[in-house]
């Protein structure tokens, strides 16, 4: 049985074109009503499941929203679709950090800053 409030909140994540619910998903995550935000974004990427902006930014409505599990779904799902996705990558490090997985997190924060150019000195070099 539904209550008439999800019936609402439902409708008004529905409500609209893909183009009207984007903006009002980014509109809602500048705002950090970041449940909100992934409540829109999950509609969306059930239609687009192929574009990776609206997947990344349900991603970062789950991680800010601590909904950590889901976050990781999401950017390991953007990863299947670009791989050199440099913030994905980041966002996965940290999601599974926060997760307390510093092991699996090592080598996407690792690849993260070498797809930014930021490389460790090599040992004994001066």
């Amino acid at each position: 049985m539904t209550t008439a409030r999800s019936e609402v909140t439902d409708s008004y994540y529905e409500f609209g074109t893909a183009s009207d619910r984007w903006d009002r998903a980014r509109m809602f995550f500048e705002a950090k009503e970041y449940v909100t935000a992934a409540g829109i974004l999950a509609g969306l990427v059930g239609e687009v499941p192929e574009q990776v902006g609206p997947r990344l930014l349900l991603a970062r409505a789950y991680y800010h929203s601590a909904q950590l599990p889901k976050a990781e779904a999401e950017l390991r799902a953007v990863l299947e679709r670009d791989p050199v996705e440099r913030y994905a990558t980041l966002m996965l490090g940290r999601t599974l950090e926060r997760q307390g997985r510093p092991a699996e997190a090592a080598p996407h924060l690792r690849m993260a800053a070498a797809m930014a150019g930021e490389f460790p000195e090599a040992e004994g070099s001066e």
